[in-house]
Formats: C-alpha cells, sequence, structure tokens
C-alpha cells in the first residue's frame, strides 16, 4: 500500500488506543501513512483493532501494558524498536478519571489511581521513548485536558494530574530539544468516548453545561483531537516545541 500523508515511513506508538482518542489516533496516524504500535490494557479491544487496520492495508501491531507500570511500558516500547526498526513519534494518550467527588470525601485509592496512570504513566512512557529516540530524535504528544489549563470543582486529583502533564511536558522539551526530540501536549475539551457519552446519557443536562462557554458550542470527535496529536508529532510542527495546543472549541479562551 502507498505510503504518503504527514506520518509517511514514521514508525508511532500510541496509549490508551483500545478506545476514544486513541483508537481515533490509530486509524488518523494510519492514514497519514505510519505504522502504529497500539497500547492498552484491554487485549481484545487492542486486536480488533489492528485486526481492521490491518484488512485496509496498513501496518499495525499491539503491545498489552498498563502504562503505570514501567516494565510493561519498557517492554511496549522495547516491542516497536523490534517490530518496526526504531521509534519515530508517540503519541501518550493514556488517561483516568473518576467520579466527581468533593475534596474532602475523595479517597487515597482514587488519588493514586488517577495520579499512577495520568503522572507516573506518561512519566514512564516518555523515558522509554526517549531512551528509544536519542540516536535519531522524534516526536513526543502527551494528551493534558482543558482541566490542565484552567480548575473546575470535585475532581481535584485529575487537575492536579493533567495540571502535572504539561509540567512534565515542558521539562521534557526544555532537556531534550537539542538532541532533536520534540515534545509537545494537546488540551483537549469534552470529546466523544465511552466515559463521555455515558456521562450525558445518563444526566441529560451536562452537555449543556459543558458547553456553555464554548465558542464551538459542540461536543468534539475523538478524530478531530487525533488530528491535533498528527499534526504535532509531523515534521510539519518542526518549530513547535514544548507548546501546549488546545483543542477545545474555544472552551478556555473565556
Amino acid at each position: 500500500m502507498a505510503r504518503d500523508g504527514i506520518l509517511a515511513g514514521k514508525n508511532t506508538l500510541i496509549t490508551g488506543a483500545s478506545s476514544g482518542i486513541g483508537a481515533a489516533a490509530a486509524k488518523v496516524f494510519c492514514k497519514e501513512g505510519a505504522t502504529v504500535t497500539l497500547v492498552a490494557r484491554r487485549e481484545d479491544k487492542l486486536a480488533a483493532l489492528v485486526a481492521e487496520l490491518r484488512e485496509q492495508g496498513h501496518e499495525a501491531d499491539y503491545a498489552v501494558a498498563d502504562v503505570a507500570c514501567d516494565v510493561e511500558v519498557a517492554a511496549a516500547v522495547q516491542h516497536v524498536v523490534r517490530r518496526f526498526g526504531r521509534l519515530d513519534v508517540a503519541f501518550n494518550n493514556a488517561g483516568a478519571g473518576a467520579a466527581q467527588i468533593p475534596m474532602h470525601r475523595m479517597s487515597e485509592e482514587i488519588y493514586d489511581m488517577i495520579m499512577d496512570t495520568n503522572v507516573r504513566g506518561v512519566w514512564n512512557c516518555m523515558r522509554h521513548e526517549i531512551s528509544a529516540m536519542l540516536e535519531h530524535g522524534g516526536s513526543i504528544v502527551n494528551t493534558s485536558s482543558t482541566a490542565g489549563l484552567v480548575a473546575t470543582p470535585v475532581a481535584a486529583p485529575y487537575i492536579a494530574s493533567k495540571h502535572a502533564v504539561l509540567g512534565l511536558t515542558k521539562a521534557a522539551a526544555a532537556e531534550y530539544a537539542a538532541q532533536g526530540i520534540r515534545v509537545n501536549a494537546i488540551t483537549p475539551g469534552t470529546t466523544h468516548s465511552e466515559m463521555i457519552d455515558g456521562w450525558i446519557a445518563s444526566d441529560p443536562e451536562a452537555e449543556g453545561r459543558l458547553l456553555r462557554t464554548a465558542l464551538l458550542p459542540r461536543i468534539a470527535e475523538a478524530e478531530e483531537i487525533a488530528e491535533a496529536a498528527a499534526w504535532l508529532g509531523s515534521d510539519r510542527s518542526s518549530f513547535v516545541v514544548g507548546a501546549t495546543v488546545p483543542v477545545d472549541g474555544g472552551w478556555t479562551v473565556r
């Protein structure tokens, strides 16, 4: 199959790839000419998506891993290098949320789960991805959130974790830009996913509350977020480093 597009010739790794933005990114990255290795915990979802991509003529593989587990992340990155020769682009998209609970009632278990996935997970991924990219350079894109820019009630650990993702992004960018590794972040707004769609179905007024202040008053499609990640991963964004790119319909403008 002919390889063209903004990611042509790039070997990519996508975490959180079993659904939502990650699964959309798998399709967008393939459309843009990349090989993809999909990483998540749900092997059945990964296997089905890889089979679909291969049937369409794309080069795709998967590795089962929990990003909070350093050993599993290391194995996933090594899998990309063994399978495709090198790692060029990483989209660290895996994340966790929790039910909205006031801070004084939030349990340590919920806090630890969110921070382990959203912060330690990005930390684990970047350490091994950077190691794999040092000889030839590359591009890393981290998924933060509008919650990484502004605060809302009853989501303290999630907000803290997504702010931390931006800190890790800037720190890694400052440290490795001179070695040809660009690190950037996106801050998606409300996006159609299993979690968001289920929440809206259970609370008919939720969508209105979410979109009241957006300049584009609608929920994003996962593919729209994935397109931004693809651009940041590509050479088209060659002078963008350490940046936070909102993909939120203007929600954080006001």
